[in-house]
């Protein structure tokens, strides 16, 4: 496979080990507004020409109607999904916080190659009680330092929540919160001065960002920009699964 183009028709590109997927949809944007002006419009012709009422069901099936007829009309819309594939390690992460909009990747991904089983990694560890530990007790993994947000709650229905936002983590506060029983749910860190991130007890990865220095990392590739694309793309995708196999390794790596 060729170096990415800048383009957003690319659906499909590879380097090495990893391939960026791209589901693209086109929408068709019909405000309700500008359905409900012709649907009473046509209704008031009816009820001119005929000297009757327009009663619900008629209503809806004019409905119908009029949403066939402007669809052809109306403006179209292209959305976007994105997922990266990981063929060495059997990873696939999907660039979405909707899980319904995750699952319309992976089912379009199903039709394509036959078969993807993919589901959520399951630790050994819990991830939340994990991640509280290292609140606690300040014993993260080598390389990982704490961000400066976190999600906290009691595991009992009804229980208490907290959240900490550009606060100092490592405090009596937090530890409090924890020792009356509160487990993180998400919590901000940062990797290797590589990249920052929020990791929650599901393990999904959020508000993923690279480092300046990693990012101008390959600027000296001068001479061919899609070459340099193509380091890039290499280069962020082996941080992303570095990063991925620390974090369940972390937890106690997967269960069987």
């Amino acid at each position: 496979m060729g170096a990415l183009a800048d383009s957003a028709t690319a659906l499909v590109h590879a380097a090495g080990p990893f391939w960026l997927v791209r589901l693209q949809r086109e929408e068709k944007l019909l405000p309700a507004a500008v359905v409900r002006e012709e649907v009473g419009d046509r209704i008031a012709q009816i009820q001119a020409a005929e000297g009757r009422k327009v009663f619900r069901k008629e209503k809806m099936t004019l409905t119908d109607e009029v949403t066939m007829d402007l669809m052809p009309r109306a403006f179209s819309q292209r959305k976007s999904i994105e997922a990266l594939m990981d063929e060495r390690n059997g990873w696939l992460w999907v660039n979405h916080a909707s899980a319904p909009r995750a699952e319309d990747l992976l089912g379009a991904l199903r039709d394509a190659l036959g078969s993807l089983p993919a589901e959520l990694p399951d630790t050994r560890h819990s991830p939340a009680q994990t991640m509280s530990q290292w609140l606690l007790q300040g014993n993260l993994p080598a390389g990982l330092q704490l961000g400066a947000d976190a999600d906290l709650a009691d595991p009992q229905e009804g229980g208490g929540e907290v959240r900490a936002r550009s606060m100092l983590l490592d405090c009596d506060e937090i530890r409090s919160h924890l020792e009356s029983g509160k487990l993180v749910q998400r919590l901000a860190l940062e990797w290797d001065e590589r990249v920052s991130f929020v990791l929650d007890k599901d393990l999904t990865i959020r508000r993923l960002k690279f480092d300046e220095q990693l990012v101008s990392a390959n600027d000296d590739i001068e001479e061919d920009e899609l070459v340099r694309r193509d380091a890039d793309f290499l280069l962020m995708s082996e941080t992303i699964s570095e990063l991925q196999t620390l974090l369940v390794k972390s937890f106690g790596g997967l269960s069987e």
